[in-house]
């Protein structure tokens, strides 16, 4: 029987040296659902979030389909007037961010308090629809061209919008920046650059060329017909991702701040790591070794060993290349014993830059609360010899989980999260 190591300790020093971190306060923008709670709730039943979407259909696109944000009070966070300055992706992330920060009641100095926020797509959204719609007569551009556009606007903004004077990074590692972003976070908070940092990542990427980019390459699924059933990991019937929107933010600080003015502590980021398979532009290198490394190298830095974690959020994209990938990856680093594996993109879809720090957030809920969701749309797999994939909610016990992320270019990154007490 695994015995899962306890984090309830009273040490603040991390076990590879410098500050451990804590997780105080998680909002989200996602098609889940607008708080954590919805999103969690939402996942647990696998309910998949996948929707006709009218623009895809109006240009006759090859995929109708996508997962988007439902509709909340935006002007309960954001004036009219700051609305008409942003995009759509910085609104979702100032939003989550909002609620984060609620939740934490962060203190400390601005200058100790940074923002490091990861995108995959940026700016380029906004930048189609102005080169759409002004395209004959670009003297006419909107003033605010250059600021919706850039692809630290969201990080930008959120500091600018609290008072943050530390690091403000923005990072585009594809479909890993929101893992990554929280990752280089825990590190500066971890060895003292920061006390506390609003960490996490944001996409907002259905529109016609990206969808219309995506399907040409055959990435995409095209279950028009029957979209929720299109988002579908490890399945054998996968026919490609659904394009999901969203964003999800992290408050992170040091554990000893944390505990000195009595804050919520979700759990902890205990373990981080990133590499490159130098492989292929768009393909994952097909045996997993580099995948299954960038595993290895998160579940030491936390301390752990594989035996000790609880379950495995997988990147789990519902495509070909990728599910047989990570399965493989998984298999190795957990050298042929898994732990039970969930992936959550069967309901939310690929929210691409916003994914990681989304499932994060969630699987940080579900390690604390010994749950592990079901995978939708899941009926059998030709990677179930490879990995414990789960079918229905399993209930573990509270421990520690692995939370993957794997992008375009061969990134990797992967994710140690802590229960907390």
């Amino acid at each position: 029987m695994t015995t899962h190591r306890s984090t309830t300790h009273r040490s603040t020093a991390h076990p590879s040296g410098g500050h451990r971190v804590a997780v105080t306060g998680i909002g989200v923008k996602c098609p889940a659902g607008n708080t954590v709670e919805q999103a969690f709730d939402t996942v647990l039943k696998a309910r998949s979030t996948a929707a006709l979407v009218d623009h895809l259909i109006d240009h006759d696109l090859p995929v109708h389909f996508a997962c988007l944000v439902p509709p909340f009070d935006v002007e309960a966070y954001l004036s009219r007037r700051e609305l008409r300055q942003i995009d759509r992706a910085t609104t979702l992330l100032l939003c989550a961010a909002d609620d984060a920060l609620r939740e934490a009641r962060l203190q400390g100095p601005a200058e100790r308090i940074g923002v490091q926020i990861g995108t995959g797509i940026g700016g380029l959204p906004s930048m189609e629809a102005v080169t759409i719609s002004h395209a004959d007569h670009p003297r006419d551009l909107p003033v605010h061209t250059v600021p919706r556009t850039m692809a630290n606007s969201a990080a930008s903004r959120l500091a600018l919008r609290h008072g943050f004077q530390g690091a403000c990074t923005t990072y585009s590692s594809a479909c890993a920046s929101g893992t990554t972003a929280i990752g280089e976070a825990a590190r500066k908070i971890r060895h003292g650059e920061l006390d506390a940092a609003v960490a996490g990542g944001v996409d907002s990427s259905v529109t016609t060329v990206i969808v219309g980019s995506f399907a040409r390459m055959r990435a995409m699924s095209v279950r028009n017909a029957e979209p929720h059933l299109a988002s579908r990991p490890f399945d054998t019937d996968r026919d490609g991702f659904v394009m999901g929107e969203g964003a999800a933010v992290l408050v992170l600080e040091r554990l000893d701040h944390a505990r000195a003015r009595g804050a919520v502590i979700h759990g902890e980021v205990a373990g981080y790591a990133d590499n490159c398979d130098a492989f292929h532009i768009v393909a994952p290198r097909e045996e997993g070794t580099v995948a299954a490394r960038c595993m290895q190298q998160a579940i030491a830095d936390a301390g752990l060993t594989p035996a000790e974690i609880g379950h495995v959020n997988a990147h789990g994209t519902s495509t070909v290349l990728n599910d047989r990938a990570e399965a493989r990856a998984v298999d190795r680093c957990f050298a042929g014993q898994p732990p039970p594996l969930t992936a959550v993109k069967g309901v939310t879809g690929h929210l691409i830059g916003g994914s990681g720090a989304l499932e994060a957030a969630l699987a940080l809920l579900c390690a604390a609360r010994g749950v592990v969701p079901p995978i939708a749309n899941l009926a059998t797999s030709p990677e179930s010899g490879l990995v414990d994939l789960v079918t229905t909610t399993r209930s573990i016990g509270p421990a520690p989980v692995l939370s993957n992320s794997f992008g375009f270019g061969g990134q990797n990154a992967c994710l140690v999260l802590t229960p907390g007490h």
